[in-house]
């Protein structure tokens, strides 16, 4: 059998169940032991078995499809087209199409006749879709909880924001950092607001204020640049900058060899998103990995489970992080 003529019937057949059975282990559905339910997936999987996703749709008056938005300014950055890939993937496997929408969508088109659901991720306070998407009457999935005021998502996906920022700031004092500085958004979504009330409350329980300027959500390395040079003339003993914006912190790199700060050994360079521009920036910079192709995933998953009732809405799942170090707060190995 190959994934093109295998049917729910083969699937029973092979688990050695009816096909109701078959049928409600792969939806979520129905009153089926979970060891049942996990061995007709695994037989499904070994299969290659596809949903029929019209039929699957003329029987629950779908339309296919869930919607994505993302921020205005994230259309050039690596971390949200990794972030839709993931989104992408696990929508395909419960037979959705994912369709990225416009910045104005939301606040004037029938949503409900066009999508099943919707995942907004990192919603701001300014974005003015934000509020027509979260009331379209639809389920919604939000990557971050919003801030402003709007009917209550259907779910959540968070990451804690809070306790990576610790984490870069706990890594750069036990590297030797007395002065460090964070370069970050203003606070009008739940990522920038959490590193904004960290970076004050690290500074208070450790008795080092952290140095806080404001800089655009998606500030590209030659703002980042800027706000450091500003940043050391103002406050020359800074000895280490964590760059909030996605892609930005090699900006940092640049102000630091200005100044002729020695990064990895006096100075100290970190970044609140991984990606390839800090992995491959010279030297490469210690970033927290958000792992957003599995936070889309996430985030399609959850959405993918209300709609199919294996969860009650207002479900708030955690999506893990890591800290990678590297050169820019190690130092530089010598060559050779």
């Amino acid at each position: 059998m190959n994934a093109h003529t295998v049917t729910l019937l083969d699937v029973a057949r092979a688990a050695g169940v009816s096909k109701s059975t078959a049928s409600d282990a792969l939806q979520g559905a129905g009153r089926v032991a979970e060891a049942t339910r996990e061995h007709v997936r695994e037989v499904a999987a070994r299969l290659g078995y596809r949903p029929n996703s019209a039929a699957r749709r003329l029987r629950r008056a779908s339309t296919g499809a869930i919607g994505l938005h993302l921020p205005q300014t994230a259309t050039r950055l690596d971390y949200y087209m990794n972030l839709a890939f993931g989104a992408v993937a696990r929508a395909q496997e419960e037979g959705f199409d994912v369709v990225l929408l416009a910045p104005a969508t939301g606040t004037h088109e029938p949503l409900a006749a066009r999508v099943d659901g919707l995942l907004v991720i990192d919603p701001e306070i300014g974005d003015p879709a934000v509020p027509g998407l979260l009331g379209a009457g639809i389920p919604v999935v939000t990557g971050e909880r919003y801030l402003g005021t709007a009917p209550a998502p259907s779910g959540a996906v968070v990451c804690d924001n809070a306790a990576s920022l610790t984490a870069l700031l706990d890594h750069v004092h036990a590297r030797g950092a007395r002065r460090p500085a964070l370069l970050a958004p203003a606070d009008t979504s739940a990522w920038a607001a959490a590193l904004h009330g960290t970076a004050g409350a690290w500074g208070r329980t450790h008795g080092v204020p952290v140095e806080v300027r404001t800089v655009s959500f998606a500030a590209t390395p030659r703002e980042a640049e800027e706000a450091t040079l500003a940043l050391l003339a103002a406050a020359p003993d800074v000895d280490a900058v964590i760059c909030a914006p996605d892609g930005a912190a090699p900006g940092v790199l640049q102000a630091a060899a200005a100044e002729n700060r020695t990064v990895g050994d006096d100075f100290y360079v970190a970044a609140c998103v991984d990606g390839t521009a800090v992995r491959g920036a010279a030297p490469p910079v210690t970033a927290v990995d958000l792992r957003p192709s599995a936070y889309g995933h996430a985030c399609a998953e959850l959405l993918c489970d209300i709609l199919a009732g294996r969860t009650d809405p207002a479900t708030v799942r955690t999506h893990r992080w890591a800290l990678e170090a590297r050169a820019s707060t190690l130092g530089v190995a010598p060559a050779g």
